[in-house]
């Protein structure tokens, strides 16, 4: 049975001390449920607002109460913090399902730090600048789908690695887009329009596949279906509609297009239904594929735009995502060991 979150100040996970006390509202992500070594059952999970992530375990917990925590979005806990492989994690006392107003999400999931409106304006000057009558007839039947849009602005890219925040969607989108935009007059034999077209499509689906209205979270469609099966789905719905209220898209572009939602994974084991099988795909998919790879490593690595780190150890623990601990100092700036 769930609680509703407290009026208590909130306590910044990004500023929390080490041996120190901890009591609020958090987002909670990833629970499960680990065995020590003395075959006792643990919680281990992470907790996440606006300001960052810090790991969690609690040694003596309650099995019976873990579902209810695995369903919940939201957890106030009560515990303290230690210093673990030179980072702060919170060793939990209590912790309990909460529930949250819309306002109190705002403090308790990352967020974009760009303009949400400025962003869309500028996808969309991006979309409108493709050429063939066709594509845009496309394009506009997309962003005439209010619905669909509103979500496209809020939604987060993914659960936890890379743009996982309120925003990161339309922000990786718009990043993809700005950087094909100055890349593609170096390969003059790609088409522009099915590459832009490609790149706004590609994670469109993740609209449905993605919640994030009681923390983050895969929706039903998104553990049965998921975002590429349904974008290429959405992708022939849409492209009939143009159909009907403007020029057709000619039925080999369609193909392509679909083709690049597909295969814009890469390979099999990443989730690809295709390998990429055309240059604009091919493109695409390694160009998806070094935008958040490098969100990925500057979040974790480098977190402000300065280039300053927040920890004192000069590698990160190891990105499983990245294979890899990440080296944090800005090498000119590092000071030498």
């Amino acid at each position: 049975m769930s609680q509703t979150a407290t009026d208590k100040p909130h306590q910044d996970l990004k500023t929390l001390p080490p041996n120190g006390y901890v009591d609020g509202v958090y987002s909670i992500i990833n629970p499960q449920l680990g065995t020590t070594r003395a075959g006792k059952p643990f919680l281990k999970c992470l907790l996440r607002d606006a300001s960052g992530e810090v790991a969690a375990r609690q040694w003596t917990v309650d099995e019976n109460a873990f579902p209810d925590i695995q369903a919940a979005g939201f957890v106030w806990i009560a515990g303290h913090t230690q210093v673990y492989n030179e980072q702060v994690q919170i060793i939990l006392e209590q912790i309990k399902p909460v529930e949250v107003s819309d306002e109190e999400i705002a403090k308790l999931l990352p967020t974009t730090s760009q303009n949400i409106d400025e962003m869309f304006n500028e996808v969309t000057a991006l979309l409108e600048s493709v050429q063939h009558p066709a594509m845009q007839n496309l394009a506009q039947t997309y962003l005439n789908d209010e619905e669909m849009m509103n979500r496209f602005k809020r939604a987060p890219a993914a659960m936890s690695l890379h743009h996982a925040w309120i925003g990161g969607l339309l922000e990786h989108t718009l990043q993809l887009m700005k950087l094909a935009d100055r890349m593609l007059p170096l390969y003059p034999q790609l088409n522009r329009d099915i590459v832009m077209m490609g790149l706004f499509l590609h994670d469109l689906g993740k609209v449905y596949e993605l919640s994030w209205e009681k923390g983050f979270d895969y929706t039903e469609d998104g553990n049965l279906v998921g975002h590429i099966v349904r974008g290429t789905i959405v992708l022939q719905i849409k492209a009939a509609m143009a159909a009907k209220q403007g020029e057709k898209l000619p039925g080999p572009a369609l193909r392509v297009l679909q083709h690049i939602i597909l295969s814009h994974h890469g390979v099999p084991e990443f989730g690809a239904a295709k390998v990429p099988a055309t240059p604009e795909a091919i493109f695409i998919s390694q160009l998806d594929n070094l935008e958040a790879k490098t969100t990925m490593a500057l979040t974790h690595a480098r977190k402000d735009e300065a280039g300053t780190v927040e920890s004192a150890a000069h590698f990160t623990d190891k990105i499983w995502a990245l294979d890899t601990r990440l080296y944090r100092p800005d090498p000119l700036l590092a000071e030498e060991l």
